[in-house]
């Protein structure tokens, strides 16, 4: 596995996978990876030639009150995590080489972004955005792998190659989940012992959202109040949100129909938990 640091490095290689007409998988990350990231390569994996993993903490997507200087960083265990699972590029240059200086030019995202996490992330997606289409260019690849536990992210990067016509698949992988349901991520080890018990009622709320859909049930807002119902009864979290939208243009709908996101945000003492699922209506 190679580790390349400069952007005209990478470019040079992958010009030459192009010419042997290898095809290229694609799993941007910040880095600090886990089981949600491998996942990503695996599949990644599964598809393509070559698998280019990026590391790269980036600035733009980080808000006024988001501690860049803290977020973790570990690239010797993220490459050997990364040689394991089988990417055969990490691609992980400094801010310096993907930003000379302040940027000149910066995507500016307008839909799907005012709705669930990104009503107070504001610019994040812009950042997101901005990256990407850098990353985009430089790697060039067939297929890109996101994972559907930031599902409101794939929406906006789904949004992003329709606008700029990146000749990219777009590859949304289903979310890891523990054997009770929970969704695996990082802050889960915030949780208290009795929080952790409480956790996977978030999953359950959103199961029996689906199980409610599936019987008959079209109207929103008796989706929301039965998810909002069983959360409140059932834990000691505080409701940030839960929404149902169109997916994955992320428009507010009242009668069910189509394809839908149903997605959640619970705070509890040290975390704030997400999840969500998308259901296709057909009748």
């Amino acid at each position: 596995m190679q580790v390349i640091k400069t952007k005209d490095d990478i470019k040079n290689i992958i010009t030459a996978y192009k010419k042997e007409n290898k095809t290229i998988g694609f799993v941007p990350t910040m880095g600090a990876l886990h089981e949600g990231h491998l996942k990503l390569i695996t599949e990644a994996r599964k598809e393509n030639d070559i698998v280019v993993l990026s590391i790269f903490v980036n600035p733009l997507q980080f808000g006024p009150n988001e501690d860049f200087e803290a977020y973790p960083r570990s690239l010797e265990r993220d490459t050997e995590l990364a040689e394991l699972t089988g990417a055969d590029i990490v691609f992980a240059p400094s801010a310096k080489e993907m930003y000379e200086g302040p940027p000149s030019y910066t995507v500016k995202v307008t839909e799907r972004v005012n709705v669930l996490c990104g009503k107070s992330r504001e610019g994040h997606f812009d950042g997101v955005a901005t990256v990407l289409t850098k990353l985009f260019n430089l790697i060039r690849p067939d297929r890109a792998y996101f994972g559907m536990k930031d599902a409101q992210q794939v929406a906006v990067i789904d949004g992003l190659v329709k606008e700029f016509f990146f000749p990219v698949h777009l590859v949304p992988v289903e979310t890891i989940r523990e054997e009770d349901g929970l969704a695996k991520s990082s802050r889960n080890v915030y949780l208290t012992e009795e929080e952790r018990k409480q956790a996977p009622i978030l999953f359950k709320s959103l199961s029996n959202a689906k199980e409610l859909i599936e019987n008959g049930e079209r109207n929103r807002d008796v989706i929301v109040e039965k998810i909002k119902h069983m959360i409140q009864m059932q834990t000691n979290g505080i409701i940030d949100y839960v929404e149902v939208l169109t997916y994955p243009d992320l428009k507010e709908i009242k009668e069910l129909s189509g394809n839908i996101i149903i997605a959640l945000a619970v705070k509890f003492t040290k975390a704030r938990l997400i999840d969500n699922i998308t259901i296709e209506i057909t009748s």
